[in-house]
């Protein structure tokens, strides 16, 4: 696995201790919380892993500051925490010096990626909402907090996977599938919200089914499930196939050599619905993931169409430029 990941900062001339010691740190955190989108990103050619693991990498590092359990810090702390990284990453955006490892390799990704500094200054706006904000009132609110959370992340992506056709269909696209995600971890992940004091789900959609906040704790505390609840979550499941659809036509307007990665991240997140649903949204006091066999039954077929894409690919830009927008001849 080592010799991997140097293979990967070698095509993608990342030289230099502190720099792949940098990039590495982001691989592992990638590797450690981010399984199924880690494994999506081994279909990527290897010179484009590395920033996708520094993207990851930098949001795994913001959760931290403001989710971990075990991290009793009263709010304005991990405000002021936020503060302090801002300022870190926008120096090292601006091209300053940077001691944070993982500020190192997101800051060089940047660079080469031309990557909007705003994306970044969004996605920590909406971290700060983390501190303070448990519940959202409608779709539009969360939708709202969900552009700095995921819609930004699918941005960052898209240079980095390169594109083909319409720039702007597919940054719609790609905004679209990380609300899509975003929203499926929410559905996945109630129980451990409620235990954070949050509520991910629009309260008059839950309203519309006699589902408020306090049922939910309700039934997670008891560990009872309640028809009502069965109903919402339906419901949300259904309202989240509907922008996996929305974002699915984007796959087409990528680089032909990242569609298998993303078509596979897409097919396995949103397989984590299937067993939602299978598991009769039962979802209150257990997590629903997607078993090994099933990741491995949509991630090899993926690799064969890779491979292929890889062979009949045109000579792309070099490593330290960022991929361009390509246009049909």
């Amino acid at each position: 696995m080592a010799d991997l990941a140097v293979r990967e900062l070698h095509a993608a001339g990342i030289t230099g201790t502190a720099l792949q010691h940098a990039y590495t740190r982001c691989r592992a955190l990638h590797a450690e919380h981010g399984r199924t989108y880690f494994l999506a990103t081994r279909l990527l050619t290897p010179a484009r892993r590395p920033a996708v693991h520094a993207l990851y990498g930098f949001a795994r590092y913001v959760d931290e500051i403001v989710d971990a359990l075990d991290d009793t810090r009263p709010a304005a702390e991990k405000l002021a925490a936020l503060d302090r990284l801002e300022l870190a990453l926008l120096e090292a955006l601006n091209g300053g010096p940077a001691t944070d490892p993982v500020l190192v390799a997101v800051a060089d990704t940047a660079r080469r990626y031309q990557l909007d500094a705003a994306l970044f200054t969004a996605f920590l706006a909406a971290m700060r909402m983390d501190t303070h904000v448990t519940d959202y009132p409608t779709f539009d609110a969360l939708a709202g907090y969900m552009y700095g959370s995921a819609a930004v992340i699918g941005l960052q992506m898209l240079p980095v996977l390169g594109t083909v056709g319409d720039r702007d269909a597919a940054a719609d696209s790609a905004a679209a599938l990380g609300v899509a995600f975003q929203l499926t971890n929410f559905l996945r992940d109630v129980g451990e919200d409620l235990d954070r004091g949050r509520v991910y789900l629009p309260a008059d959609e839950l309203a519309a089914f006699g589902v408020d906040r306090a049922l939910l704790s309700w039934c997670h505390r008891r560990r009872r499930p309640d028809p009502r609840v069965r109903r919402a979550l339906a419901h949300l499941v259904a309202r989240t196939r509907a922008v996996y659809r929305r974002a699915a036509p984007g796959i087409a307007l990528l680089d032909p050599v990242s569609r298998p990665c993303v078509h596979t991240a897409y097919t396995l997140y949103g397989a984590i619905l299937d067993h939602i649903e299978a598991a009769d949204y039962d979802v209150l006091n257990r997590r629903v993931s997607v078993p090994v066999h099933r990741r491995l039954v949509v991630a090899l077929p993926a690799l064969v169409g890779s491979h292929t894409a890889r062979r009949r690919a045109t000579p792309r830009p070099g490593p330290c430029a960022p991929d361009r927008a390509q246009t049909p001849s």
